[in-house]
């Protein structure tokens, strides 16, 4: 189980952002990352980078090679073994 808020903010440069709000946390995992996916699919190529702590408000610049428009989820996972630690549906305003 990971508990805790997360959005996905788009910039006015074009860009996003993945905050995992204060009451974020994780029990730990080998290799944990942020990325995406859609339809409780993971997608490998949407790897935002590694997770940088185990709880507490942080945020995460999307790459630009990554359409946050074609997720609908964001992902805590495990890349050593490739399953999920935490999904969170985006909600679409």
């Amino acid at each position: 189980m990971t508990p805790g808020g997360v959005q996905v903010i788009k910039t006015a440069d074009g860009g996003a952002l993945v905050i995992l709000d204060s009451d974020f946390s994780l029990d730990g995992a080998p290799d944990p990352r942020v990325g995406f996916g859609r339809d409780g699919k993971y997608v490998a190529t949407s790897d935002v980078g590694k997770l940088e702590n185990l709880t507490a408000l942080q945020t995460y610049v999307v790459p630009a090679r990554i359409n946050i428009d074609d997720f609908n989820e964001v992902y805590i996972w495990c890349r050593q073994f490739n399953v999920p630690l935490g999904i969170a549906t985006l909600n679409r305003n």
